[in-house]
Formats: C-alpha cells, structure tokens, sequence
C-alpha cells in the first residue's frame, strides 16, 4: 500500500535518511522515490515509485523511454533522470573483478545482444588485468548493417585509459559469419589499436546461438 512522504516523520523520509545513513540504507523503492522526487497531479511519489518498481523488476531490458513514460506520473523529466542512473550506473559502479580473460567471460556478458533486431556494435575497455573498466554500445545499424569508425571506438577507450579492447557485435541474421566489411574494420582496429597502444584483443560476432570470434579464426 502507498504512503504519502509527507504522512512520514521527517527523520524517515528517503532524502533525509540517505543524508543520515547513506544510499545503501535505502530500499529499491526509496531510492526510486529519491529519483522522481515529487509526485503528479493526482498521484504521490509514492504511487509512481511502485510503477516504476514493478517496470523496473521486469528487467533492464522494458526499462526504456516509451514504457517509463506511459506510467501515470512519469514526464519526459522523469524518464531521462531514471534511465541517466542506470546507464552511469552500468557505466562506471558496475564492475566485476573478476578478469575477462577467455572468450566465455566475453560472451557471459552478450547475452542482451544476441537478440536485438538490430545491429549494436558493442565495445569493452580491459584494463592490464583485463578487468572491465566500461561496456559501451557504439553504434547501433539497420537490420543488415552496422556503421561503426575507429574513431568512435577508440575516443572512449584513450578515455577510459584502457589497457585492450575487445568489440562484439550481433547478425540479427542468424549467421555470424563475418562479412568483408566486417573483416576489413578488424583489419583497420588492429591498426589503428596498435597506433595507438590500445591493441583490439578480439572481434566477436553473435547470434542467438552462435558466435565467431576473429581472434580464434585468425583474423588478427
């Protein structure tokens, strides 16, 4: 059942009780309540906060623009503050520390991939420890063709101060057979990688069931 904020004592209201204790002491809900921050007409912050909960339980994936902004309550405001957290969340606070160092620990992490409809050009910085340091989409292309320059790749990763790269994308196609622009791109990335210091550790492509890997079929 929803509560309203003001019906709380002051001490328990979400802002007040992450200035005293920290946002670790908040609830999924409370941290949601923190994020919206005031309600709409004719509903409270707390009635919203438990629609974006249910939407946010149904995983990442529906956490998208058109399904937070047909939730009553939910502006364009809204909708850009909420996704701007998960995406610097899943940017820069979730990293694992266990090395990426075989092709299974890549594709562990393909999975939201593998399905999309279309092309998205994916690329990970390692560090020395081949840890992650950011997973970032690049591009994404039509349902046949992906665009991707090494400029755009690498901008992020001289940034990010990575050791290697690895980039995956996915054929929506079902074959993962790479094309010759495909191949030509690995040529060009291994070049430039090694320009710069920044060497292309592996290009993978997916499918809902398949992979190649350019490293393992020797391409570079």
């Amino acid at each position: 059942m929803s509560r309203r904020i003001s019906q709380l004592p002051p001490i328990d209201r979400p802002r007040e009780k992450l200035r005293r204790k920290g946002p670790a002491a908040l609830s999924d809900f409370e941290l949601l309540e923190v994020l919206i921050g005031n309600g709409a007409a004719g509903t409270d912050v707390g009635s919203i906060a438990r629609r974006v909960q249910k939407q946010l339980q149904r995983g990442t994936e529906a956490f998208t623009y058109d399904n937070l902004t047909s939730i009553k309550g939910i502006n364009t405001a809204h909708a850009c503050k909420l996704l701007s957290a998960l995406e610097l969340a899943r940017r820069h606070l979730i990293r694992d520390v266990q090395p990426l160092r075989s092709l299974p620990d890549i594709l562990a992490r393909c999975d939201d991939v593998r399905t999309k409809q279309q092309e998205y050009f994916i690329c990970f910085s390692l560090d020395g420890g081949q840890r992650l340091i950011a997973q970032r989409t690049i591009t994404i292309g039509t349902l046949d063709r992906v665009l991707a320059h090494p400029r755009e790749i690498f901008a992020d990763a001289i940034a990010d101060r990575a050791a290697t790269i690895v980039i995956v994308h996915n054929h929506p196609s079902g074959d993962p057979t790479p094309s010759r622009k495909d191949l030509s791109l690995t040529q060009q990335l291994v070049s430039c990688g090694q320009l710069l210091g920044v060497p292309l550790r592996d290009h993978v492509i997916v499918t809902k069931t398949e992979h190649f890997s350019c490293r393992q079929h020797h391409f570079l």
